[in-house]
């Protein structure tokens, strides 16, 4: 929901949107091949492997922002979002000394995070840890990133069919109804400023 209120923000500023659940691609992680770094080769700073990535990493080329999100399952993001990242981002990197990028221009990037932590618990846990990481990772390659983090999210339509009694439903509820609006429109914003030349 709120990688389509991203997506509505920048549409209003004119840009053409496209959502992909990586959920529905077939891939893997980095298998480190090297292929993307070797000296005057034909695969130099694209990545070899050709799975369901492939045309995916020729759209983001001739992409002007993107906009990632994932939950966060056990303090990072889900294993496809990781696997994705490590394909993506690693192509591009070079070995250099400073570190440079081979993609083919600068382009915004924005990524949201969902956690059903409360903000206090995320600094405590440490997950701002990596995602700093993945900040510094993406503007690195790309030129630009920000991040919006949504806490304390509503997980169940019924809390009463699930184990989870660490969970206030009522709390929950009540901030699905009051913090998640302000949520969606800070999502909202943050399409229009990724899409703005």
């Amino acid at each position: 929901m709120l990688l389509e209120k991203a997506l509505e923000g920048a549409k209003s500023q004119g840009a053409k949107t496209k959502l992909i659940h990586l959920y529905d691609l077939n891939y893997k992680g980095c298998i480190s091949c090297f292929a993307c770094k070797e000296k005057g080769g034909k695969s130099y700073g694209k990545c070899v492997v050709a799975d369901d990535l492939k045309p995916i990493f020729k759209t983001i080329e001739g992409a002007d922002a993107l906009i990632f999100g994932s939950p966060i399952y056990l303090g990072s993001v889900t294993g496809e979002m990781r696997s994705f990242l490590e394909r993506l981002v690693f192509q591009y990197l070079t070995y250099t000394e400073p570190p440079g990028s081979l993609f083919n221009k600068q382009v915004k990037t924005g990524f949201i995070y969902t956690m059903g932590v409360t903000d206090e618990l995320m600094k405590h846990l440490g997950y701002s840890h990596f995602m700093s990481l993945i900040s510094m990772f993406l503007t690195r390659t790309f030129g630009y990133s920000e991040s919006l983090c949504c806490f304390d999210t509503f997980q169940f339509e019924d809390y009463s069919k699930y184990v989870a009694p660490r969970f206030d439903p009522e709390s929950k509820a009540r901030r699905r109804k009051e913090v998640f609006p302000q949520d969606c429109h800070k999502a909202f914003e943050m399409g229009q400023r990724l899409a703005r030349v």
